[in-house]
């Protein structure tokens, strides 16, 4: 390959919802590449074509088989390619689309949740060396049997990260419908700030709190191969946020950022015998099923037995709860009851590391709105709340003003 700048960029759905933002996006495709780079470019399926195939599915079956709705859901990104592809040669320049089997990315065998194993680069570096756009099908692979496989929810994104590894790619800019990553979601802080630059680790975290501008796992993989990750808008030229790793100016920011995720339920297993391996019994059936269990809660012991209470995305909640009931008969516990009225409110900042009182801080700010904190979790950089639902909101309001967010920083 010539010894020009790679870029890998990625258009969301809401960037190629008609044939209007296709041509849209085909000139801001062409426009880098005339700039002297090559450029490979993953797409996503048109606006809600995804949601669409989705209830077409549930149409036909209630309990559509793994593998045939894999086949169906990648469909849509196909489309997508051949129309971009379209438009670019209207544009005059060469461009060639392909499947994420074409260009062989090869997954495990897990459908609607594949992991990528491997890329085979040739096919897409052969065609840059000829002068071509390459165009690449998000969000899918082929597994050794060469079954069609997807990514998950957000998957196109880890699929221009993992080709930005595979190809030692210069920059990994993610094209979406706003212009960066924010403070918290301006439609609840109509004050919220772009943030001008995030390390990889609060960009994890807010990603998997809520954060819907870009997939956790795809920065996961950036931050493991150290691709710089650009999000910013497709609508304007205007620069988004650089993720990258953590520099010093950095640190000096407590709290970067608010996050709210609604989509979460509790799920309390009453009675618990109290005694080891319980717990071990409970989580290790979860974990063989898939199921993604965020927070957990231990009550006080109370004549040996205990409630043990987690939270899980609302999406596994019917496993969670076949799972849960099934392992509660087994070690002779109670009832298996849930909570879908919760949210998960949290704050995130490198900074957090090497200051004190974040935690007091954010405690005094729900106590003067009246939130009752129900469970509470953290790690190095974050801490998170579930609360009830309807309070949330004024509670990420109350957070961001707390910390002072929507006020314009240094380096932020």
């Amino acid at each position: 390959m010539n010894k020009r700048l790679l870029v890998v960029q990625k258009f969301g759905g809401s960037s190629v919802a008609n044939p209007e933002r296709i041509k849209r996006v085909a000139q801001r495709v062409v426009e880098t590449e005339r700039a002297g780079h090559h450029v490979v470019v993953v797409v996503s399926a048109l606006g809600d074509t995804t949601d669409d195939l989705l209830t077409l599915a549930g149409q036909i079956s209630q309990t559509p088989a793994e593998r045939e709705l894999d086949m169906l859901m990648a469909t849509g990104e196909q489309v997508s390619v051949a129309l971009l592809a379209m438009a670019i040669h209207e544009l005059g320049e060469d461009a060639v689309s392909f499947t994420g089997a074409q260009v062989g990315i090869l997954t495990d065998n897990r459908h609607g949740k594949a992991r990528i194993v491997n890329i085979n680069t040739r096919r897409i570096v052969r065609e840059l060396d000829k002068g071509r756009i390459v165009i690449v099908a998000g969000f899918q692979g082929q597994n050794l049997n060469q079954d069609i496989t997807t990514l998950g929810r957000g998957g196109s994104d880890l699929t221009a990260v993992a080709l930005a590894v595979a190809l030692k790619a210069d920059v990994c800019d993610i094209f979406t419908d706003v212009e960066g990553v924010y403070t918290c979601d301006p439609r609840i802080v109509p004050n919220a700030r772009k943030l001008n630059r995030l390390s990889y680790d609060e960009m994890l975290e807010m990603a998997s709190l809520g954060a819907q501008v870009v997939q956790a796992r795809s920065i996961f993989v950036a931050k493991r191969f150290g691709i710089p990750v650009h999000v910013r808008s497709s609508f304007t030229p205007r620069e988004g946020t650089m993720i990258t790793q953590a520099a010093k100016a950095m640190e000096d920011i407590v709290v970067s950022g608010v996050s709210l995720r609604k989509d979460e339920a509790k799920v309390t297993i009453r009675d618990v015998p109290d005694k080891p391996g319980m717990a071990a019994e409970i989580f290790r059936e979860l974990a063989d099923k898939d199921v993604n269990v965020d927070m957990i809660i231990q009550n006080v012991s109370r004549e040996g037995a205990t409630d043990v209470s987690f939270t899980v995305g609302k999406s596994d909640l019917p496993a969670t709860l076949r799972v849960a009931r099934h392992a509660a008969h087994r070690i002779g516990a109670g009832d298996v009851t849930t909570d879908e009225q919760v949210a998960k409110l949290s704050i995130v900042g490198i900074g957090m590391r090497s200051h004190s009182g974040v935690a007091a801080r954010m405690f005094e700010a729900m106590a003067k709105e009246r939130v009752n904190i129900e469970m509470i979790s953290t790690s190095e950089i974050k801490i998170s709340c579930i609360v009830r639902r309807q309070h949330a909101e004024r509670a990420a309001r109350a957070l961001h003003r707390a910390f002072d967010l929507g006020k314009k920083r240094k380096g932020a």
